[in-house]
């Protein structure tokens, strides 16, 4: 089982652009599965991990309902935002500046199949990196994705899920909001969830802005430990 995982960060990046570049290593994955599957092959399948920060954008979920957009395009377009049906699971989910999106793009063969443990596992690195800044991050119940005062009137969602499998192969990921302008996710209902609020991590530390290199590491070394995984970009050990 090959356990490294070519990283990649692609800085700031159109969505459209990033997902279909996704598309691409999401492919050559599976086609190297199907091929050993019917030549008998044991060759190697590739894991990849890319971050990412996108313009201003929203994306709704293959299972996701239009509704949950408040806003019409002409409004999207003057607050300079795009707008993309995408083929993750989930509802409605932005992306902007100030946001660590990462896409895990996994051979789960490689680690375990199990899309249940995945997801968990995502969460558990949020979760593990928020504790280092003194944040309690919790799971909600029936609920995906990272939130904070769970049970009480002022839940607010820290971090969004989002993925895409086939074949055990992996897709999209998670959005971690770390410097965002919570504004843009006023012209929406989050994740289609009414009635619970957005959070950032810099407003939940009283800060103008944290860096986001900084958490980039942090959420490595847990995705690394929880995975049992060897990141790897340009050719060395990160």
């Amino acid at each position: 089982m090959n356990k490294r995982i070519l990283l990649e960060d692609l800085g700031n990046k159109d969505y459209k652009e990033t997902w279909d570049y996704q598309e691409v290593l999401f492919k050559s994955v599976l086609d190297l599965k199907i091929k050993n599957r019917r030549e008998g092959s044991r060759l190697e399948t590739p894991n990849h991990f890319l971050f990412v920060e996108h313009p201003h954008v929203y994306t709704l979920g293959k299972s996701g309902d239009i509704g949950n957009l408040l806003v019409d395009e002409n409004v999207l377009t003057k607050k300079g935002a795009k707008f993309y049906k995408i083929n993750r699971g989930g509802d409605i989910t932005y992306h902007g500046p100030g946001q660590i999106v990462g896409y895990p793009i996994l051979d789960l063969d490689n680690f375990f199949t199990d899309i249940h443990k995945y997801l968990r596992f995502l969460e558990e690195m949020i979760i593990l990196t928020l504790e280092e800044y003194g944040i309690k991050g919790e799971r909600s119940k029936g609920e995906t994705g990272v939130w904070i005062d769970v049970g009480t009137p002022f839940a607010r969602k820290i971090c969004a899920l989002g993925v895409r499998a086939s074949r055990w192969v992996t897709m999209h990921g998670f959005a971690l909001n770390v410097n965002s302008d919570l504004g843009y996710f006023d012209l929406m209902i989050p994740c289609g969830i009414k009635g619970k609020a957005v959070t950032s991590l810099n407003v939940e530390l009283g800060q103008k802005e944290v860096d986001l290199g900084e958490v980039k590491e942090k959420l490595l070394k847990h995705f690394s430990c929880l995975f049992e995984a060897e990141f790897l970009a340009c050719n060395k050990q990160v």
